[in-house]
């Protein structure tokens, strides 16, 4: 099975709370830290990832609760909230001796990548947001029957409990779902990366919901505090996106521009796996933003 991006060095590296995470290293120069998304692992980066360590050092966590990172209980709110798995970002970069660093993500990964912007704008040089809206504007867009394409969401805001249960009870059938309806090029994801997908979530149910379910209320909340406060990234932002404004009926751009003055905002084509199915294209747009 497939779990591991060829030529790149692997090791464990213990974040701020003494939780450690599985992370891929490789290539040599201006580091760029890469988060992946729901349901998948660091995998998911293959292709990007080989491309920017050309002349980068590209660093790929599996987030906390994902992959074969620690899944620390959700004691409280906090463990899987953005803020601390942004903190873990920091924390690994630095353990690599990088205090500055590019940082992109997609989908959650975008979601740890939107809030280590806005906690630490000092390490954070440029930024990079894979097909997601930050928190605030994800819940503020979702109504009506359209809100049904994010049915998890509400599913896994629920109280501990029930979520795990019905989603433990199938788990092949849940992730591979969004694996098979977000996905635009079927043949992006290898049977062998989907297998690994696949059997990493299912090892993970209990974290995953966690983290969903953190981004109902304590994620919710800091973005809310941020808004109040006029909040914005200091860094320059680039954002790629399918066209959500158009079926959900809300101008995705300026949704962002609201946060990123700094703001290249790109509509892409391809499904919601970019990075897998057109890597040249996000690719592409890192390399122009790395060079603001």
């Amino acid at each position: 099975m497939t779990s591991k991006i060829t030529g790149f060095d692997y090791q464990r590296i213990a974040v701020a709370d003494g939780v450690e995470l599985n992370v891929a290293v490789g290539g040599a120069g201006r580091p760029i830290v890469l988060l992946h998304g729901f349901p998948q692992t660091h995998l998911m980066w293959r292709h990007v990832a080989a491309d920017l360590a050309a002349d980068h050092t590209v660093i790929c966590p599996d987030l906390r609760g994902y992959g074969d990172s620690d899944k620390p209980a959700a004691t409280d709110s906090g463990v899987y909230s953005k803020r601390t798995m942004a903190a873990d970002a920091v924390a690994v970069a630095r353990a690599l001796g990088h205090e500055r660093f590019a940082l992109a993500g997609h989908d959650r990964g975008a979601l740890v990548a939107i809030r280590a912007g806005l906690d630490h704008p000092d390490a954070v040089t440029h930024l990079a947001a894979l097909d997601t809206l930050p928190t605030l504007d994800m819940w503020e867009v979702l109504r009506g029957v359209t809100a049904a394409v994010g049915f998890h969401l509400y599913l896994m805001a629920q109280p501990p409990g029930l979520p795990e249960q019905l989603i433990a009870a199938a788990p092949d059938a849940f992730f591979g779902h969004f694996l098979d309806m977000w996905s635009g090029d079927p043949a992006a994801i290898p049977a062998e990366v989907r297998a690994a997908y696949l059997h990493a979530s299912a090892a993970a149910v209990p974290s995953i919901v966690a983290d969903f379910r953190a981004s109902a209320g304590i994620d919710l909340e800091h973005d809310q505090a941020d808004r109040a406060a006029g909040n914005q990234f200091r860094m320059p932002v680039t954002v790629l996106q399918q066209d959500w404004g158009a079926a959900l009926g809300f101008d995705a751009e300026s949704r962002w521009r609201a946060w990123a003055p700094d703001l290249k905002h790109h509509t892409v084509s391809c499904g919601h796996f970019m990075a897998e199915e057109s890597p040249a294209t996000v690719t592409d747009a890192v390399r122009a933003l790395l060079a603001r």
